[in-house]
């Protein structure tokens, strides 16, 4: 497999929803987090943590969350941007864009309601990690934990793997936490990451996705 540069590997990377059965072997796991611990973060505290699940652990987990409510109140807000224009508009495109691809109309619930069940599966992945970290870190923290998901995300790119960030699961966040051991009342539970190789037949993985041109959000001053 020929090595993706930099620029190849944020390209090529996209949030993918449906994933061939192949598993991912440990030692590109323990490869891809040895590198990503690396990631910058102020002061050093390097406050993320993670556990990744494959095989049994991760099934029994999934059924689990399959069969509860979701967790009220949330973990967090992840939504609150949704009363600015431009990002609703930019979640509703996307969300056009994927159901679409997946001949899923607007009326249909029950198609839709099967997509949150893969949600939930995250998508048939044979891989998940779960990000949490200590609820004393405040906003720079949350930052930097961005910023190790988002290498981590790369390298498995590097490494010819794909994913799908998943704030989703924040919704089951106490079961997850009880689950793999992990206190609620020290730790908040962020998000998970689908890990895998993409099936690349399916119609969720090839919709053209939209962004924002760079003078939309950038200003140079002084070149």
């Amino acid at each position: 497999m020929t090595q993706l540069t930099v620029s190849q590997a944020v390209l090529s990377r996209r949030s993918v929803r449906a994933f061939t059965s192949q598993t991912v072997p440990l030692e590109v796991l323990h490869r891809v987090m040895d590198k990503a611990r690396w990631t910058p973060s102020g002061c050093n505290y390097q406050p993320w943590e993670a556990t990744i699940l494959t095989g049994a652990p991760l099934a029994e987990l999934q059924q689990k969350m399959l069969v509860s409510p979701i967790q009220n109140p949330p973990e967090y807000s992840w939504s609150d941007p949704d009363v600015i224009p431009e990002c609703k508009a930019r979640l509703a495109q996307v969300g056009a864009s994927m159901y679409q691809a997946m001949g899923i109309g607007r009326s249909d619930a029950d198609a839709r309601s099967d997509f949150v069940h893969n949600n939930v599966m995250s998508f048939n992945a044979p891989a998940v990690l779960l990000c949490y970290f200590d609820r004393r870190m405040g906003s720079p923290q949350w930052s930097d934990v961005g910023m190790w998901l988002q290498t981590i995300m790369l390298l498995l790119r590097e490494e010819g793997l794909d994913t799908c960030p998943q704030e989703f699961l924040s919704m089951h966040a106490k079961l997850i936490k009880e689950f793999i051991d992990v206190s609620d009342e020290t730790h908040i539970f962020f998000c998970g990451i689908a890990i895998g190789y993409r099936d690349e037949d399916a119609a969720v993985n090839g919709f053209e996705r939209q962004r924002e041109p760079v003078e939309a959000n950038v200003r140079f001053v002084g070149f």
